[in-house]
């Protein structure tokens, strides 16, 4: 179990909701450097390293902290 930085309670684990192409769910991925604008796909991303986020969440004070370990698909 993760304990808050905040006031010491426990935190749960999950992930924030994306949304992609047509609407469709995904997880939340973390991209290395600066974003750079792509006309037809919004965000240029090829090349570069990507991580899916997970998330914990505070039962307390709703405190979110996010982290970047696995690399993303």
């Amino acid at each position: 179990m993760k304990e808050c930085p905040r006031c010491r309670n426990n935190m749960s684990e999950g992930f924030v909701l994306d949304r992609g192409d047509h609407n469709q769910l995904a997880q939340q991925r973390w991209v290395e450097g600066e974003p750079v604008k792509s006309f037809w796909l919004g965000l240029k991303t090829s090349g570069r390293e990507a991580f899916q986020v997970t998330t914990w969440r505070c039962d307390r004070c709703g405190y979110l902290e996010s982290y970047a370990n696995t690399a993303a698909p």
